[in-house]
């Protein structure tokens, strides 16, 4: 029952979303500061544990040269 609550709730971004990352070829990239780049963190670190490549850049960090580990498909 809640998860039919829930189903109900979900926008159709919700679901292109996933739908992205599933279709994703390359790594998923998170980025964000603060408060939003802990949470970006701990999204990278729970799709890499169940097998999805994502990788976290700082935005501050990618000016810098971190803007090099991104690839095409990524």
């Amino acid at each position: 029952q809640a998860l039919s609550g829930l189903a109900e709730r979900l926008s159709d971004d919700f679901c292109e979303a996933a739908h992205l990352l599933l279709e994703c070829r390359g790594s998923v990239i998170v980025t964000g500061m603060g408060k939003a780049g802990l949470v970006g963190q701990k999204i990278t670190a729970t799709l890499a544990s169940t097998g999805t490549p994502a990788h976290f850049v700082h935005p501050a960090e990618a000016i810098h040269g971190d803007l090099g580990r991104i690839r095409r498909g990524d």
